[in-house]
């Protein structure tokens, strides 16, 4: 029988404080512009996000099921500011992988080669990456790839076996490269016609991954340290190389429970992994650094107005089988922009951000959009089928003083 060690640390801080420092950035990094004017205005009358309920949050660290062994939340906003951790091994400022969060930085630097002219939203998969998708293939465009309306497949399985937690401990540090995964994706037919409709697609984000270093001859991991992480300071953020199973700095570990034949279950320490998902999924970071990025990147700091926008603006098509698209009133609507996703909680309050999972760990980075609150959220799940998200969301939705979004993922 497994014994869950449960011991919540948690404080209160003032409000107001510093939000994001100034950093200098070095003769090879991108130079970040100065704050952009914010624009952005609530929803709805009364839409700005509720008075923070700390002791609710507090409580729901200090109970959580069984399947999930720790969890942290950070809490920023000129009007509330709250930290919190809970479980024996989880450190005030853990690192964590990431999972889809992961797309938002790809989304970022491929956004900054759209303002260099260095790409452009309408050119083709076809146009960058020739001989990739086959002969018959319609044409598929960046932006498609960024706002999930490519229409792409899926993967063929390669990558996740039967979906069990025995087959991913089994075959935890087994590694893909892009061109692995592409393959294992064109295994399957196409999902819709490019542009008309929205399917959340991890594939579309290897595809990114391998415009982005097509066009720039480089890394994609030199990319996001030089244009993002070096110039934000943002230490604890970095692409692991395909070999480096490990967290780097303070961690909890990640478990998975298995289930044998015989009805017994085994906790499985899955820490260590391979960071394949790369581009897609496979970055690590920390609470203060995820909010310092999306502090920089919804004030404009990291990429020219235009495009900005994209960053906020969600394609007028369907939603296509998106669970998350399903969290508000807009359910059957497309959900995703060219990086985050938006979603509005019962009080009015949109919010932008996204949420992220790897066996093991859970996360969430949600912001409203004039930074009035920024909510982060990481759980460490037994689980890897989505069993801790309701827990994620209570957290995330009481971050911004607002009860459970309409509707059950």
């Amino acid at each position: 029988m497994n014994t869950l060690v449960h011991n919540r640390r948690w404080t209160t801080l003032a409000a107001a404080g510093a939000l994001l420092a100034a950093v200098t950035a070095g003769a090879a990094t991108p130079a970040l512009a100065a704050d952009a004017p914010s624009t952005a205005t609530a929803t709805a009358a009364g839409a700005r996000p509720g008075p923070l309920d700390r002791d609710a949050l507090a409580r729901t660290l200090d109970t959580l099921p069984a399947d999930i062994t720790g969890g942290l939340v950070r809490v920023g906003g000129p009007d509330a500011r709250w930290r919190g951790t809970s479980g024996a091994d989880v450190p005030a400022d853990a690192r964590f992988r990431i999972g889809s969060i992961s797309k938002v930085f790809t989304a970022t630097v491929m956004l900054q080669l759209v303002a260099e002219g260095r790409v452009d939203l309408n050119g083709t998969v076809q146009q960058y990456l020739p001989g990739l998708l086959p002969a018959g293939y319609p044409a598929v465009t960046v932006g498609q790839l960024l706002d999930h309306t490519s229409g792409l497949p899926g993967g063929g399985g390669m990558t996740s076996g039967d979906g069990s937690t025995a087959w991913f401990a089994a075959h935890k540090a087994d590694s893909f490269t892009p061109e692995q995964v592409v393959a294992d994706m064109l295994t399957q037919p196409m999902g819709f016609a490019p542009g008309t409709a929205q399917q959340y697609n991890g594939n579309n984000t290897f595809v990114a991954g391998m415009v982005i270093e097509k066009i720039t001859g480089d890394t994609f991991a030199d990319q996001v340290r030089q244009r993002i992480t070096r110039p934000l300071g943002l230490h604890a953020t970095y692409v692991p190389a395909a070999d480096d199973l490990s967290i780097r700095g303070p961690h909890a570990s990640g478990y998975v429970d298995v289930r044998a034949a015989d009805g017994t279950t085994t906790r499985v320490d899955v820490t260590e992994q391979s960071p394949y998902p790369w581009a897609e999924g496979g970055m690590i970071s920390s609470a203060a650094d995820l909010e310092r990025f999306f502090t920089a990147l919804f004030r404009g700091r990291l990429l020219p107005p235009a495009q900005q926008a994209e960053l906020f603006a969600v394609p007028d098509v369907p939603n296509n089988h998106n669970k998350s698209c399903d969290l508000g009133p807009t359910a059957g609507h497309a959900c995703f922009s060219k990086g985050l996703m938006r979603a509005v909680l019962p009080n009015g309050t949109e919010i932008w951000g996204k949420t992220g999972a790897r066996p093991g760990y859970s996360s969430a980075v949600f912001a409203t959009r004039d930074l009035s609150r920024t909510v982060v959220v990481g759980l460490d799940p037994t689980g890897i089928s989505g069993e801790e998200f309701p827990t994620l969301w209570k957290l995330v939705t009481t971050g911004f003083g607002s009860g459970q979004v309409y509707g059950k993922r």
